[in-house]
């Protein structure tokens, strides 16, 4: 029942040949019949002048670093306040069902 049906081998298509029969003797008319002149190409515009290359000083070196270490930083006490809120959540969370477990245990036992 759940095995494939599989053609046989005369009526299953060869690789090389397709389903689809090509398209032949379709030819599609102009979009214009006028006669126009042929356009010339538009000149290509000069290529703009030369950049000079960026010049690093020791001061930009400097404010580079210190930019980067103040990114470092303020990402690492975001990433560390987030962890720190979820695990104060879930200690609370854990101390709530405790209660309540204590809470459920005492009434059922009276």
């Amino acid at each position: 029942m759940f095995t494939p049906k599989i053609p046989p081998p005369d009526t299953a298509p060869t690789p090389g040949t397709s389903l689809v029969p090509p398209l032949t003797g379709l030819v599609h008319p102009p979009a214009c019949t006028c006669h126009h002149a042929p356009i010339a190409p538009a000149p290509v515009p000069a290529a703009p002048p030369a950049r000079p290359a960026v010049q690093f000083t020791p001061g930009s070196l400097l404010v580079a670093a210190a930019g980067g270490t103040a990114v470092i930083l303020v990402v690492g006490t975001v990433l560390v306040s987030m962890l720190l809120a979820t695990a104060i959540t879930a200690a609370s969370v854990a101390l709530c069902a405790m209660v309540l477990r204590s809470l459920l245990k005492n009434r059922r036992d009276t």
